[in-house]
């Protein structure tokens, strides 16, 4: 398939009918080399007819958007609060946690009510708002610079805190779950921040909702290898949870 029109067409109606294609797979189906079809994909782009992804072209935009928290909380907001409830159950006899920024960890806080005294970090400023008088519960939480989308701190002053720290569980939220480039979010600064949380804690648990996968934010926060589970919602795609275990993260269905 030589004529460049003919191609266009061929992979918009593929586009259309799979939601994505591979490069690999137009290699083989046009018979023409890698080097044409990212030519091809590349000028589909320029003509917002395409996003291109690593290894070919989807018709979903892959990449997070930083929202404010606030427009967040508005997102799947039944999907996050039973997230939520299943990742308290994972606490049990643990003393300390610490809860990320972030819309849909915002939601352990809420329903946070321990019988037992436990400690909760957070560089969140509603998390820390949220248990500051909450029976059983001492917060510590993180400072430094503000940021004004996620009401959340992050920089070094956090970061050197946490040098001194050790918790059991993290519940960190993500904007991105990608099979070749890991969880993410769409700052690095806090990104870092959060790197830097996943080395204090015995146990990572990311809580992320169905819309976060397949996509991939600025910064990237860890690989598959440092999480031990994912608790996600009932319209997270099979291919993603089956190969999330395959990597050896635990995944539940809220």
């Amino acid at each position: 398939m030589k004529n460049i029109t003919d191609r266009h067409e061929y992979i918009l109606k593929k586009l259309k009918e799979d939601g994505k294609v591979s490069i690999i797979e137009l290699v083989d189906l046009m018979k023409v080399s890698g080097v044409t079809i990212r030519k091809d994909l590349k000028m589909l782009e320029d003509k917002n007819l395409l996003f291109r992804t690593r290894g070919g072209g989807s018709i979903k935009n892959p990449y997070a958007s930083d929202r404010s928290i606030y427009e967040k909380e508005l997102i799947n907001a039944d999907e996050k609060q039973r997230i939520a409830k299943v990742a308290l159950k994972l606490i049990k006899n643990t003393d300390s946690i610490t809860i990320g920024s972030g819309s849909t960890v915002f939601e352990i806080a809420r329903f946070l009510n321990p019988s037992e005294h436990i400690t909760v970090i957070t560089p969140a400023l509603k998390v820390g708002l949220e248990l500051s008088n909450r029976n059983n519960v001492e917060v510590l939480q993180l400072g430094g610079m503000i940021r004004a989308n996620s009401s959340s701190v992050a920089g070094n002053f956090a970061e050197k805190i946490l040098e001194e720290i050790s918790c059991g569980i993290l519940f960190l939220g993500v904007d991105g779950i990608d099979l070749d480039f890991g969880f993410s979010i769409t700052n690095l600064t806090e990104a870092a921040l959060d790197q830097k949380m996943i080395e204090t804690a015995q146990t990572v648990v990311i809580l992320a909702d169905s819309t976060k996968f397949d996509k991939r934010g600025l910064g990237k926060v860890c690989g598959f290898e440092q999480v031990s589970y994912v608790i996600t919602d009932d319209k997270a795609p099979e291919i993603f949870v089956q190969q999330l275990e395959e990597k050896g993260v635990k995944v539940i269905i809220a």
